[in-house]
């Protein structure tokens, strides 16, 4: 069983027109913290991910999963 978070960080920054440095600070986060997230290379604590979420005012499912999103322009059955 794969221990991999998913999210879409990456994605909600670019939207908002949010960095990795503004997004971190908000967060009280290292700004490389959040490099490593949106890479999956670190995996955020449940305490974390709520505030993530927090700040972007959307449910914390909006932004991470167990498994894949689907890509963008994708069709979903």
């Amino acid at each position: 069983m794969s221990e991999t978070v998913y999210n879409r960080i990456a994605l909600l920054r670019a939207e908002r027109g949010v960095t990795r440095r503004q997004l971190a600070d908000a967060l009280g986060v290292h700004y490389q913290t959040i490099g490593y997230l949106e890479r999956g290379e670190y995996s955020p604590s449940l305490y974390l991910a709520l505030r993530i979420a927090d700040h972007f005012e959307v449910p914390v499912e909006v932004i991470f999963s167990t498994t894949p999103f689907p890509r963008i322009g994708e069709r979903t059955a």
